[in-house]
C-alpha cells in the first residue's frame, strides 16, 4: 500500500511501484496516488491525489473534514487490505497519521522520499522515530542529519530526478516540434515559468513571474502546466490573454529556456539537472512578518534543493516578501546572459549532480524494500 498526495510523489512512486513489480511479479498494490502510478500498478487509486493536496494553513482549515474523512479512508484501507509494507511518499501532515495507525496494528512502514523535517518541525523525528521502519531517502546529506538524532535505520538510494531527467533529455523532441506541439509560433527565446504543483503556490507566485518576464520583451514567456491542472485555471491567475501554457513537456521547455522562474520544490532540483538557469520565487502570502516567522522556523540555510545539496547558495532564493518584481529582474536579468554569475550557477549544477552520485533510485530503493526483514529494520 502507497500514500502519495501530490504530483512529484505520483511521479516518484510509480516508479517505485514499476521497480517493485520486475523484482516481485506477483506483487500486488492499493495506493492513494494518481494517474502515472494507476499506469504502473494497473489498478485505478482507492483515492487520487488531487482530492488530498491543500497546502496553506487557512486553506488546511477549510478542507479539516474533507482531510479527516481521507485519513479515515486510507486506516480502513489498511485495516481491510493488511498489506505486507505501507510505504510512504513524503506528504508527512497526512502520512505520518497514517503511520501510527499502521505501526499500531504491526503493519511495517517504510518511508520512500523522506518529509523535509530538516528544514522545518523537527519535531516530527519522535513520530518517525515511533513508526516508521526504515527511511529510503533520496537526498544525501538526509543520512547524517536522521543518524545524529538517533534515527539510524536511513539508507541514502540515490535521487530519482537524476534518472527521470536523464531520461527526458535522451527522448527530447526538437525545438522546432517542440513548439509546433505546444501552438507556439513565436521565434523569441524563452523565458520558462514554473509555478508550482498547487493551487495557492500558483494563485501567488504565477501572476509576479509573469510581470517580471513582461520586462523582457526580447523574450517570450511560456507556463510548465502542473499534471491535472486544467488549463482554464492558468488563464483566470494570470489574466493574460495571450498566455502560452505548455503541457506534458516541462523537461522540454526548460531544456529550451535560456532561463527559468521556478516556485521552491523538486522542480528547482529537476531544473537544475537540465542545466537551465534559475530564479528561485516563493511568494506566499507576501507579509514581512511571515518572512520572519519562517526565518524562526527553518532550520537550514537554504530552501532550495540545489543549494541544500551543495551547501551553498548557486541560485537565488526570493521568499516571501523579498519575492517581489524588482528583486526577480534583478537575479533574472544576469542569467540571460553570458554572465559570471551565470558560470557560477552551471558549475554549481556541475558539483550538484556529482554529489548526487549514479544509483537508480527506485531501483535500489525496491531490492532493499523486498530483502528487509518486515520485522527488523
Amino acid at each position: 500500500m502507497l500514500i502519495a498526495g501530490e504530483a512529484s510523489g505520483d511521479l516518484h512512486a510509480s516508479r517505485l511501484i514499476s521497480a517493485l513489480r520486475k523484482d516481485d511479479p506477483e506483487a500486488e498494490f492499493r495506493f492513494f496516488g494518481g494517474d502515472l502510478m494507476a499506469a504502473a500498478a494497473g489498478v485505478a487509486p482507492d483515492l487520487h491525489y488531487d482530492r488530498l493536496n491543500v497546502m496553506g494553513f487557512s486553506e488546511v482549515l477549510r478542507h479539516l473534514p474533507e482531510i479527516f474523512k481521507n485519513l479515515r479512508r486510507a486506516k480502513e484501507l489498511l485495516d481491510t487490505y493488511r498489506p505486507d509494507r505501507l510505504i510512504l511518499v513524503d506528504f508527512p501532515g497526512f502520512n505520518l497519521k497514517l503511520a501510527r495507525h499502521a505501526a499500531r496494528r504491526g503493519v511495517r512502514v517504510d518511508y520512500y522520499i523522506s518529509p523535509k523535517i530538516w528544514a522545518w518541525k523537527e519535531w516530527r523525528i519522535k513520530s518517525i522515530r515511533h513508526y516508521v521502519t526504515h527511511i529510503y531517502s533520496i537526498l544525501p546529506f538526509e543520512v547524517d542529519f536522521y543518524r545524529k538524532r538517533d534515527y539510524p535505520h536511513v539508507s541514502y538510494v540515490g535521487n530519482p530526478s537524476v534518472e527521470e531527467i536523464d531520461h527526458a533529455m535522451g527522448h527530447i523532441a526538437p525545438l522546432r516540434h517542440f513548439l509546433e506541439r505546444q501552438g507556439i509560433t513565436d521565434p523569441r527565446p524563452i523565458i520558462a515559468l514554473l509555478p508550482g504543483s498547487r493551487r495557492g503556490e500558483i494563485r501567488n507566485n504565477l501572476p509576479l513571474m509573469i510581470e517580471a518576464a513582461k520586462r523582457y520583451p526580447e523574450f517570450q514567456y511560456v507556463v510548465a502546466a502542473a499534471p491535472a491542472m486544467p488549463e482554464i485555471f492558468y488563464r483566470e491567475v494570470a489574466q493574460d490573454p495571450g498566455l502560452k501554457v505548455a503541457f506534458g513537456a516541462t523537461p522540454t521547455l526548460v531544456k529550451y529556456a535560456k532561463a527559468a522562474l521556478v516556485t521552491s520544490g523538486t522542480a528547482t532540483l529537476e531544473t537544475a539537472l537540465v542545466g537551465t538557469p534559475q530564479v528561485v520565487c516563493y511568494r506566499a502570502n507576501g507579509r514581512k512578518i511571515s518572512y520572519q516567522i519562517m526565518e524562526k522556523l527553518l532550520k537550514v540555510k537554504y530552501v532550495s534543493l540545489p543549494n541544500l545539496i551543495v551547501g551553498n547558495q548557486i541560485v537565488p532564493e526570493l521568499l516571501v516578501h523579498k519575492c517581489t518584481v524588482a528583486n526577480i529582474c534583478r537575479e533574472l536579468s544576469p542569467l540571460l546572459q553570458p554572465s559570471p554569475r551565470r558560470d557560477w550557477q552551471l558549475s554549481g549544477y556541475r558539483m550538484m549532480r556529482r554529489k548526487l552520485g549514479t544509483s537508480v533510485a527506485p531501483e535500489y530503493a525496491a531490492e532493499l524494500i523486498i530483502a528487509a526483514d518486515p520485522d527488523n529494520p
